[in-house]
């Protein structure tokens, strides 16, 4: 069965830092590219990075492209994120996700309806 599970959301200043965490269970995470997306209330869901499958290569909207790094541990089945400089506007849901067929650039185009993904993680910035 084909599990993600977030972790690692809270509140947090504006400038502060947090990172995210994507366990994967049920699947070899490294043989599929992972996408974290954000949805917040009232907004777009927005994809705000990929790890590409065959060579980790990372991508990042422009929105938090020089703040956020997406990172992936093979040996523990997870991948991270780690935000730092946080903006009140990256208030929102952050899920990871994967698809069987897509890999990145692609996943992270907003539209996508992905094949797999977690219930997701609270992140707010806020003073």
């Amino acid at each position: 069965q084909v599990q993600l599970v977030e972790s690692g959301g809270g509140l947090v200043q504006p400038g502060g830092s947090l990172r995210l965490s994507c366990a994967a269970s049920g699947f070899t995470l490294n043989y599929y590219a992972i996408v974290w997306f954000r949805q917040a209330p009232g907004k777009e869901r927005e994809g705000v990075s990929c790890i590409r499958t065959s060579d980790g290569r990372p991508y990042y909207a422009d929105s938090v492209k020089g703040r956020f790094t997406i990172s992936r541990d093979n040996a523990k089945n997870t991948v991270y994120l780690q935000m730092n400089s946080l903006k009140p506007e990256d208030t929102a849901v952050y899920h990871c996700a994967t698809d069987l067929s897509l890999d990145c650039p692609p996943l992270l185009r907003n539209g996508i309806i992905y094949d797999y993904w977690g219930q997701g993680t609270q992140v707010t910035v806020s003073s």
